[in-house]
Order: C-alpha cells, then sequence, then structure tokens
C-alpha cells in the first residue's frame, strides 16, 4: 500500500509517498481502509519534530482518518467489516489502511461525509473543551473568537452559536471574517497581522 512519510524533519515538502507493507489486525484490533485524513497544525509540528510527541521515523503523520473497516481480529466485539468509523491514532494515518485498536473507533453518523468526519474529532473536540471545560461558558455572555476561520477558530464559533451565545468571529483578513460569518458568526472584527 501506498503511504506518506516523514524520514527526516522538515516541512511538508520533506514528506515521500512510498509503498509500505499492508496491516494486518492482530487480537482486538481492526484494519480501517481509509478514505479520508483530517490535516491539522499538529501535523505540521510533528514533521518538523517540533511537538510534544516524536514518533520514530519513518512515520506517517494524520492523527485523525474516517473510512470503512476492512478486517477484524481476534476477539472483536461490536465491530463489523463495512463499518464507517473515525480513528484518531495520533499520528499514522496518512496511509492506504491504517491498524487501529477496534475499541478506539467512533462510528459515523449517517448523512456524514468521510471528509468531514476526518476533520471533526480534533477540531471540534478542541473547541468544545475549551468553550465547556475551561471557558465555562455562561449563559447571556459573549463569545470572542480569535483566528475564527482556522479549524479550531470555525469550530468554536458553530459550538459557541449552538450553546446559544452571540459570537464575534475575528480575523487577519476580510475574506476570513466573511467565511466565519457564513459559518454563523453573529458579528465580524478585522484584526491586522503583525
Amino acid at each position: 500500500m501506498r503511504a506518506v512519510l516523514s524520514k527526516a524533519p522538515g516541512g511538508p515538502e520533506s514528506l515521500v509517498v512510498e509503498e509500505v507493507m499492508d496491516p494486518t489486525p492482530g487480537p482486538g484490533e481492526v484494519v480501517i481502509e481509509v478514505k479520508a485524513v483530517g490535516v491539522n497544525y499538529p501535523d505540521a509540528l510533528i514533521i518538523a519534530d517540533k511537538y510534544q510527541f516524536k514518533p520514530e521515523r519513518p512515520f506517517a503523520p494524520g492523527a485523525e482518518v474516517a473510512g470503512v473497516v476492512d478486517a477484524v481480529g481476534e476477539g472483536v466485539k461490536g465491530v463489523f467489516r463495512g463499518d464507517r468509523v473515525v480513528a484518531v491514532p495520533g499520528w499514522g494515518g496518512m496511509v492506504e489502511r491504517l491498524k487501529v485498536r477496534a475499541d478506539s473507533l467512533i462510528p459515523i453518523p449517517d448523512g456524514m461525509d468521510y471528509e468531514t468526519a476526518a476533520a471533526f474529532i480534533m477540531t471540534y473536540g478542541t473547541s468544545y473543551y475549551a468553550l465547556k471545560d475551561r471557558a465555562q461558558l455562561q449563559p447571556g455572555e459573549t463569545l470572542l473568537v480569535l483566528g475564527a476561520a482556522g479549524g479550531v477558530g470555525a469550530a468554536a464559533g458553530v459550538l459557541g452559536k449552538a450553546m446559544g451565545r452571540l459570537v464575534v468571529a475575528a480575523a487577519s483578513s476580510n475574506d476570513e471574517v466573511d467565511f466565519a460569518l457564513a459559518q454563523g458568526g453573529d458579528n465580524g472584527q478585522f484584526y491586522p497581522s503583525a
């Protein structure tokens, strides 16, 4: 199978596509046929050795994937070949087939496409945690979202609206402010980049 590999620290231009061995599921594992991979800021950091985790090279970046269960290992219960799922391995997702623990899978809801599912967990999970657990957003508060056109920022705006809050979407270009407003922001604010 083909894989996008980081063989030396660097930016996206340092990545290579190579053939690697197809994975086989062991006990408690499944193999997913990857349909989409979320690409997030930590992916850029991890390939440059600037992230908190430093996998042994060569490795495939890609912290979250969506796909279809293709093979099921011994002892797996409740997961079946053909199931549409999301996995969040942390890295390793930029491959055609990915082996993961079956108990780590998240089902993809009907009506959600693979691209949305693959880009959902890290951005929305981060934003939800920030708003509910850290900020403890309260009724009547206004939410100012800086970087409102980025993945986490856009998710924060959408979640803020879903929580019934007034959302002020701030970004460093008028196009980005327009994008954030289209996601549901109530007001927009342009701020010049430094």
